[in-house]
């Protein structure tokens, strides 16, 4: 197996061009600087392991490659690494949390524990000397505490115990290196020793009291991480106060065969001040004790706690993580710096002290240090805080990435090679733009500021701007690179113009505008068809459409050419200008209710409607992806991200889900996307997970995903209840024959006319028949996409529809998710209130008034027909049910039918007759 024939370093050697998925990730920017970082290998090849969001990353840094781990869906919230630098042990939170355990040599899972701590996930894990031992903390609030001996093909653990809430959230568990069946954990504030002797049998033994000022008369401070002291009768915890807590067990341990039945105790004995900074690291290293500071000092103590040695240097920040090297150097006459002599120490502690290692900061940077010299190498330095600005130049193979921490850092992506960075302490950066000719690049800021920088030195090319007052959410250049453009989250629009002065071009504050009242989701610029002149658009969530007019616009006055309303009910959430598939422009948007609308780009009506990729969230943003050399002239593909998935969409859409395909990017949420020119390339952000990410484009993968889909018809009969064969497929063919049976008389003796198609004007019917319930905007809106289905091409409106059309029109109409309870309750906790007994309600008589005098009005006939059909009776001939003078109208009817107080479980399953869900 790959397992059994695998070598250190083996994995780099794979062929990563060979998968059959659209897109695969290529390469990772920025970690998780709060979890450690560990090395594989030193010497020659720098092999350093560490976490970005989901993603377990295995980085040699000498030859420039990744190699990456991927199985968990949920950020990895905790790994550990066997002594041997060979097993990989990784766990996360969220819904369906996993532990998995990796071989670092070839790169594969080989054990994978499904619904360990289903409740939370897990938040401490650690593994034993012989690696024969998983043990891991819930993130629970009533913790449990599991021991796993994963190489056993089971999915329960051999002993687990839960923790009582008084000894606080556990949040760091270690095994005793010399014993595997002990091991401690750690609170802020209390210590937790461990023991088990066989399955099932797990104790725990507390320190019972909390360490407080007056226990030893001092300020011990809050708990960091704990460790066991190599002489095997001691246990070591570093805290916030500079100090180490000494805990000594009763009694010596013996062998995990002759464990007595109870646990014996643990005490602590002693608080030994070691310095005033806090200690974040402890470890033990064959007879050394290391600590690592807030300073950024990292001290060797040996067995009596005397320090030996100590390596600082000025630029290291708080130490997250210390990982040693397995490689001993030869040893050096002295070691600089050192408190002893080399002579003086111990033989074990000089080769302890002949380890290089790894350091990792919770600002986010590692170090390389070489013991035999005070060299402190900067391997990295990302990203501290959320990154959720990314651009690609349109020429060259740049990419931009800001955070919110003020890095900005270009990287060539081919090579992956870091260029050139600049920081700015005013304030985070929220978005970038390179403009078309890339010349510039335009960052804005969570202050509201905007600059413009060279796109090459990141030097600023003139004084920022300041005519936001809230951080700039969007910044796009046109297609001239004359105008520049910006939203805030003030719902502002504010565009800036470059201008010639004193013989030279420079940018100027043109207009701005509060042009919408909900956040702004989207600024789009355009060129006119008749002219080259700018175009300018924003969309945001109060469903507005609005398009200005540079042209007209002066200082100070942004003017608006069209403003319409482009949704009913659902939010539009991005947009972009569609490809020209045919002699018809669209504008492509896409709304929180899974649907793709095409709107005409000069007379903004909706043209069509389409089922959009339906992958647990709706589309945030998208973007047309740029045609490369070798793919098809016709062929043309959608990139777009949901709330943690970034995806590839074939062009035209249809609503088949065979053309579309999504991966997990960011689980803590994607922010934002760029595409490369050439089209080989998408980069995501992570946002607050500090982290983006490079997919290579692999587009003959989707195509063939497609193919296999089936072709015309094949893909939307799956999206049927039951299929083509299925009982709603017949039932949809009854109908359809029974309009056409309709539309030519029921009693006519006449010959009949078999036909394939009904008219457009039976199109609601059978909707409504087949259990969709659409709105009169929506009706219409049906009609009109077939009807104008074919007017650009032929000149002529088509006034029929085939079953096939139909289908088709029906899956991607119908609410993507179903007739939703949850959706009905959410309007009753609008239009409703709180009865006695604590229920929404809606009076009846309000619910009638809401009927006939909001949204889409209903005449009194229209609801008397509506009530008397719904709930079993005939409408009187000549009369409204609705007359109050009437005793037998719809006032006698509501009053025996509908309660005085309608619940939403009322309105569904009395008044409408709908089963409701269990």
């Amino acid at each position: 197996s790959l397992v059994w024939a695998a070598s250190p370093g083996m994995l780099f050697g794979k062929n990563k061009d060979s998968s059959l998925h659209p897109l695969n990730l290529s390469w990772v920017f920025g970690y998780n600087s709060s979890l450690a970082v560990h090395s594989l290998m030193d010497g020659e090849d720098w092999v350093l392991l560490y976490v970005s969001s989901h993603t377990v990353v295995i980085h040699d840094i000498q030859r420039n490659k990744q190699f990456h781990l991927q199985g968990h869906t949920n950020v990895i919230s905790c790994l550990c690494v066997s002594e041997d630098k060979r097993w990989v042990a990784t766990a996360d939170r969220g819904p369906d949390a996993l532990i998995m355990v990796w071989d670092s040599y070839s790169g594969v899972p080989v054990r994978t524990i499904f619904e360990s701590h289903s409740e939370d996930g897990v938040c401490a894990i650690a593994i034993s000397q012989d690696a024969k031992y998983l043990v891991t903390i819930s993130a629970a609030t009533v913790q449990k505490v599991c021991v796993w001996k994963w190489t056993l093909p089971t999915e329960k653990a051999i002993c687990s115990i839960e923790l009582k809430p008084e000894f606080g959230h556990q949040d760091y568990v270690i095994f005793n290196p010399q014993n595997p069946h002990e091991f401690v954990s750690n609170s802020k504030t209390q210590m937790i020793f461990y023991v088990w002797v066989r399955p099932s049998q797990l104790w725990h033994k507390n320190t019972a009291w909390l360490l407080s000022p007056q226990t030893f008369k001092c300020l011990v401070g809050r708990f960091s991480q704990s460790v066991f002291h190599f002489n095997n009768t001691q246990a070591l915890t570093g805290t916030s106060a500079g100090k180490l807590v000494v805990w000594d067990m009763d009694n010596p341990r013996t062998l995990p065969e002759e464990l007595p039945p109870k646990p014996h105790g643990i005490t602590a004995t002693k608080v030994v001040p070691m310095q005033k900074e806090s200690l974040t690291v402890l470890k033990v290293l064959e007879s050394c004790i290391v600590t690592g500071d807030v300073k950024g000092q990292v001290k060797f103590y040996d067995g009596q706690l005397r320090l030996l040695t100590i390596y600082s240097h000025d630029k290291v920040g708080p130490i997250q993580s210390i990982s040693f090297s397995t490689i001993l150097r030869d040893p050096p006459s002295a070691l600089p710096g050192s408190s002893s002599s080399w002579s003086d120490s111990s033989n074990s502690v000089s080769l302890t002290l002949n380890r290089n290692f790894i350091l990792s900061t919770s600002d986010a940077t590692m170090f390389h240090v070489a013991t035999d010299s005070t060299n402190f190498e900067r391997i990295m330095q990302e990203a501290k805080k959320a990154v959720n600005a990314i651009a690609c130049h349109p020429q060259q193979p740049l990419v931009a990435v800001g955070s919110h921490c003020g890095l900005l850092k270009v990287w060539e992506y081919r090579q992956t090679q870091y260029l050139v960075s600049r920081i700015f302490t005013e304030a985070g950066i929220q978005c970038l733009s390179y403009d078309p000719e890339g010349c510039f690049l335009a960052a804005g800021f969570t202050d509201g500021s905007v600059y413009i920088l060279d796109a090459i030195s990141l030097q600023s090319i003139c004084e920022e701007f300041q005519f936001s007052q809230a951080p700039v959410t969007h910044i796009s250049f046109s297609h001239d690179s004359k105008y520049l453009a910006t939203a805030d989250e003030n719902h502002s629009v504010i565009v800036y113009k470059r201008v010639l002065q004193n013989g030279s071009r420079c940018w100027e504050h043109l207009a701005g505008l509060d042009s919408h009242y909900k956040p702004i989701r989207s600024i789009l610029f355009g060129v006119h068809s008749d002219s080259n002149e700018p175009r300018l658009l924003s969309l945001g969530e109060d469903r507005q459409l609005v398009e200005y007019d540079l042209k007209s616009s002066i200082k100070d006055h942004l003017v608006v050419t069209h403003r319409d309303r482009l949704e009913q009910v659902a939010v539009p959430l991005c947009l972009t200008w569609y490809p020209q598939l045919s002699t018809e422009s669209f504008l492509l948007t896409a709304n929180n209710c899974y649907k793709m609308k095409l709107y005409n780009t000069t007379t903004r009506v909706c043209r069509k409607t389409l089922l959009g990729p339906t992958y647990g969230s709706p589309l945030e943003k998208i973007q047309i992806l740029p045609r490369t050399s070798s793919a098809d002239p016709q062929q043309y593909y959608l990139v777009y991200i949901t709330k943690d998935k970034v995806g590839l969409q074939m062009l035209p859409v249809d609503g088949n889900p065979h053309k579309s395909s999504a991966f997990i990017c960011h689980p803590d949420g994607a922010s934002d996307f760029a595409i490369s020119h050439d089209g080989r390339y998408v980069f995501t952000a992570g946002g607050k997970e500090r982290t983006s990410m490079k997919w290579k484009v692999n587009l003959p993968a989707l195509d063939a995903a497609a193919f296999l889909g089936g072709e015309d018809l094949i893909p939307f009969y799956s999206l049927l209840d039951g299929g083509r064969e299925g009982k709603f497929f017949r039932e949809l063919e009854d109908y359809f024959y029974y309009v056409q049976l309709c539309s030519q008389g029921i009693d006519t003796l006449e010959k009949r006319q078999v036909s394939t198609h009904i008219p457009l004007e039976e199109i609601p019917s059978v909707m409504r028949a087949i259990g969709f319930y659409p709105s009169e905007e929506e009706v219409e809106e049906m009609r009109n996409e077939v009807k104008f289905s074919k007017y650009a091409d032929t000149g002529e409106e088509v006034t029929k529809i085939d079953l096939g059309d139909f289908i088709k029109l029906y899956i991607n109409h119908r609410p993507a998710l179903g007739l939703s309870m949850k959706t009905i309750q959410r309007a009753f906790q609008v239009l409703g209130y709180d009865n006695k007994k604590g229920d929404k309600v809606i009076d009846r008589g309000d619910f009638l008034s809401l009927l006939q005098c909001r949204g889409e009005q209903m005449t009194e006939d229209e609801l008397a027909e509506c009530l008397s059909t719904l709930l079993g009776r005939r409408p009187r001939q000549g009369g409204s049910e609705l007359d109050t003078c009437d005793p037998t109208g719809a006032a006698a009817l509501t009053e025996e039918e509908i309660p005085a107080e309608i619940t939403a479980e009322t309105f569904v399953a009395d008044i409408l007759g709908l089963p409701i869900a269990e």
